[in-house]
């Protein structure tokens, strides 16, 4: 028999799932970590113990749960959350914890300088990207200035993703989906690295290889072996960002096609014809060769229905936090909340930006605030999906993946916000199924079709018309442009 192996790092949860040659899963796992937060506007992870323990953990897991030879498994691929930034000194040591994608806003003075002295344009021109709380450039520069010791020792700038190829094959190497998010060190034309905008932020040799999501990055080393019980020389793929296996996981391949991540955060790939150039939506070659993709993200969405269950409905868990949600009335009786507890991505890419719950009264339940949180949520997405409409690129197709499509309330509101109709597939473990067949791809077992029997569309969620969010949408969008000043001047 032949089988692959997928293994995703997520921002609470790691996944992993060996699956047969047509795709069948023989074993799953699943094992949460934390994210830790230092101090506000700042998320990490724990490389070693997060990222790798997880891999180990998982690996080992469904070996002894499918009690396979290990010799069966013809490929390994991994995704994980990105991208981020991690310095590791010349043995590959981490020297500090991971730095996290979007979330993670340390670097908003590198930023203003960065787009001061290049330029905003020539930085869009260049990077396909404005510079955001997403791209790894500044914060290679926060770790210049602000740790010199630190940023003295480091040999290689990784992200998640490449310290797992690292520990599997020995090798550094990342993909180009994953390297165009590291502005303004990546120019989208040439597709490669470069030193002509930002010389200052790192030499080019302390960046991975570059490479495409399904090349073989190398073999599995006999000490990662040993670790996971793997067996040695097991072809290993470069790997890539958790969010594009997910859309591999759900059939996203072709221009017009759309998937929409429901996780700790949304996240959202469209693949097109040709790059879309907009400074709200976030640019990258697509995983292979001559294709091109469009992103979104918002910079929380699971994280925030985690925060209100923790600190407000800790007698309960997420099930029946729903079903009580439920028997609010759509539009949460006026109640608007602005989901920006962590700043905000895209569209308005804004630090800053806080929380808030408008329009509070002495009838509003917690059925309400949480109904509130998820159609906050919603309304956000429905935001990201007018800007593409405005920049000319409205999908075709979106399909839904996650954790999230468990939750019927934020599928349905995300479809009634957005008016759009949402295929969700019969398999929604996500990323790691991707990774499985990213892996079946680079060794020849399966082609980009393939997919589609893989994974075949279960059923569609078909958006209502709801006169309480045409008139609450546009309050939504006011309340955040009337505040903005006000937000930016709490400390």
């Amino acid at each position: 028999m032949t089988h692959t192996l997928g293994i995703d790092i997520g921002t609470f949860e790691s996944k992993g799932v060996l699956v047969d040659a047509q795709g069948r899963i023989v074993a799953t796992a699943s094992r949460p970590h934390k994210m830790i937060v230092p101090r506000a506007g700042w998320a990490e992870h724990r490389a070693e113990e997060d990222w790798w323990g997880d891999f180990v953990h998982l690996t080992r897991t469904l070996l002894a749960q499918s009690g396979i030879d290990p010799a069966s498994i013809k490929a390994v691929a991994a995704s994980a959350i990105g991208p981020c930034m991690l310095p590791v000194d010349s043995a590959g040591t981490p020297l500090m914890n991971g730095v996290l994608y979007g979330v993670d806003t340390r670097a908003t003075d590198q930023i203003t300088t960065l787009n001061a002295r290049i330029g905003e344009a020539i930085i869009h021109q260049r990077c396909g990207n404005a510079l955001t709380s997403q791209s790894v450039g500044p914060k290679i520069l926060w770790l210049k200035e602000t740790h010199p010791d630190l940023y003295a020792q480091t040999a290689m700038v990784l992200t998640s993703t490449s310290y797992l190829t690292w520990k599997l094959t020995g090798q550094y190497v990342i993909d180009h989906y994953t390297a165009a998010n590291f502005s303004p060190l990546y120019d989208v034309t040439t597709q490669d690295w470069t030193t002509d905008l930002a010389p200052e932020i790192i030499p080019l040799e302390k960046l991975p290889r570059l490479m495409w999501s399904t090349e073989i990055a190398g073999h599995l080393t006999a000490t990662a072996a040993r670790e996971t019980g793997l067996a040695q020389g097991t072809p290993v793929t470069c790997g890539t960002i958790d969010a594009a296996a997910e859309a591999v996981s759900v059939g996203v391949k072709a221009p017009g096609e759309m998937m929409m991540m429901y996780g700790s955060t949304i996240f959202i790939i469209q693949v097109t014809g040709q790059p879309v150039r907009d400074p709200r939506l976030w640019y990258a070659p697509w995983l292979f060769p001559g294709t091109h993709a469009s992103m979104a993200g918002l910079a929380t969405s699971g994280t925030l229905t985690h925060w209100f269950r923790d600190q407000l409905a800790r007698d309960t868990d997420f099930a029946a936090l729903v079903t009580e949600a439920q028997d609010s009335p759509k539009g949460a009786k006026g109640l608007i909340c602005l989901p920006y507890f962590s700043g905000e991505r895209t569209p308005i890419h804004d630090p800053h930006a806080r929380g808030a719950f408008f329009g509070l009264n002495l009838t509003h339940t917690r059925a309400d605030m949480f109904r509130a949180v998820v159609e906050g949520i919603a309304a956000g997405t429905a935001h990201v999906l007018e800007t593409y409409a405005e920049a000319g690129a409205s999908p075709d197709r979106v399909l839904a993946v996650g954790g999230g499509t468990k939750n019927p309330l934020w599928l349905q509101a995300t479809s009634d916000f957005g008016h759009i109709p949402q295929q969700v597939c019969e398999k929604t473990i996500g990323a790691s199924y991707g990774d499985a067949f990213l892996a079946a791809l680079a060794i020849g077992t399966a082609q980009p079709p393939d997919i589609l029997t893989w994974n075949p569309n279960a059923h569609t969620v078909t958006p209502d018309e709801v006169p309480a969010y045409a008139t609450q949408f546009p309050l939504w969008k006011r309340l955040y442009a009337q505040t903005k000043d006000l937000m930016q001047a709490l400390p």
